[in-house]
């Protein structure tokens, strides 16, 4: 259990936040279909992404750590991977499962058998989103419940393309079956109703696959070719900037500098939401490799509240983040068609709401979001409980910088974000109380 203290006003400038968790995922990924050497700056060692690592390299991919750059060698023979002795552990990361369940579905050379498993809380969340279409492939993959819940039982296989319309905007979806269709027989055709997180298709794209991206749909080519070996600094992760955007909301005469932020307008829509609420935030890109780069600067304002019932796929990580922010918010705020918040490492929208009611905040649970109406933080009597989630921990542990208090389980920060106890110890203290201090 950590005790955070009200922070004093702050004007920082941060440069050592957490690399992009999703382009770390990839970056060990797409080696995976070079024939060449790849390097990585800057990858992200938080334990979701050390699992899609460690994953690969049970696969056959040789992994070379100097300074802050890590050397990706690809097996020898192109495609051919490594058929592991035992499951492959996914931990908590359903990128991870997602993502491989589309690689190790498909396969022209190979009939390896690869199962994946996960913690209890991976092991709850969806599957069949990604198993369903995966069969229409002609995949063989099966799991629990109807095949909807780890673990996953996975035997490649040559595979067909496919047309689909998914049913929802997912990142994970699409990723999963951009990847099943790089070793496919033919062609697939994929839309969503909203454009998700795109980087998968950026990628691609970048490193020479035949795809072609348009508004509505993205038609890929099966692989012809190796894709071409690359060499990528990993910029910051702006869902990890984006509490410390939080904090200044919420602490008065606050502001911050982030430097080298991911700009992918499909993962910064929760700034643009904070300013649209009254906070000051300038972006100023200033680089560019596969994706913007450039710093974002954060002034406090008083906020108003908000409706959000649009984009969600681009909020989805940030919204327990801008749950704390509708909580000092003047008016009554309202997150509508966020159903998937249900099925994270949590039920966000249960754990969110139970930690601001201790807080004083007035809050309304909606089947596929909420209603907040602004007022004051206060410090809450008894301590605030992240339930294992690392969203949940970090948006609470903000909320105590303008009140104070207790948050139990916080160790969970570390799946996404490493060192931020180190960072918010540059704005307040904050010490670990032990059991014997509670009694």
């Amino acid at each position: 259990m950590i005790h955070i203290t009200p922070a004093p006003a702050f004007d920082l400038i941060l440069e050592h936040l957490p690399a992009d968790k999703s382009l770390s995922h990839r970056a060990v990924i797409f080696a995976l279909f070079c024939q060449k050497p790849c390097y990585v700056q800057n990858f992200l060692r938080g334990q979701d992404c050390l699992s899609t690592l460690n994953i690969a390299k049970a696969l056959g991919l040789r992994v070379q750590a100097r300074a802050n750059t890590l050397k990706f060698t690809p097996p020898k023979r192109f495609l051919q991977f490594s058929e592991p002795a035992k499951p492959l552990n996914c931990r908590n990361s359903g990128t991870t499962m997602r993502l491989f369940s589309g690689l190790l579905a498909s396969s022209q050379h190979q009939k390896n058998h690869y199962i994946l498993v996960g913690d209890s809380s991976l092991s709850q969340r969806p599957m069949g989103r990604v198993i369903a279409p995966l069969q229409q492939m002609g995949a063989r993959i099966g799991a629990r419940v109807q095949n909807t819940l780890a673990p996953l039982s996975i035997l490649s296989t040559p595979l067909s393309g496919l047309k689909y319309s998914s049913p929802l905007s997912s990142a994970q979806v699409k990723s999963a079956l951009l990847l099943a269709a790089l070793q496919a027989k033919d062609s697939l055709i994929f839309s969503e109703p909203s454009l998700s997180r795109d980087h998968t298709e950026r990628i691609l794209e970048a490193l020479g696959a035949n795809i072609q991206i348009g508004d509505q749909h993205i038609t890929l080519e099966p692989l012809q070719k190796p894709l071409e070996s690359f060499s990528w600094t990993i910029p910051v992760d702006p869902s990890s900037a984006f509490y410390f955007a939080l904090a200044a909301a919420l602490v008065p005469q606050s502001a911050v500098l982030l430097k080298n932020v991911l700009l992918n307008p499909t993962r910064i829509e929760a700034f643009q939401v904070l300013k649209k609420m009254g906070l000051h935030v300038e972006f100023h890109p200033h680089s560019a490799q596969i994706e913007s780069v450039g710093d974002i600067y954060v002034e406090h304002r008083p906020l108003k509240a908000f409706e959000i019932a649009e984009n969600i796929p681009s909020l989805i990580d940030e919204l327990p983040a801008l749950a704390v922010a509708m909580s000092v918010a003047k008016g009554v705020s309202h997150v509508r068609n966020a159903q998937e918040l249900r099925v994270k490492e949590s039920d966000r929208i249960a754990t969110t709401l139970s930690n601001l009611a201790k807080m004083g905040i007035e809050c309304q649970a909606y089947e596929d979001g909420f209603g907040i109406k602004g007022g004051y933080l206060k410090s809450p009597q008894e301590p605030l409980e992240s339930f294992g989630d690392h969203r949940i921990a970090l948006s609470l542990a903000v909320a105590l910088l303008a009140c104070g208090g207790r948050l139990k389980n916080a160790d969970c920060m570390g799946v996404s974000f490493p060192n931020f106890i180190e960072i918010l110890r540059g704005i307040t203290s904050l010490k670990e109380v032990y059991a014997s201090e509670n009694g």
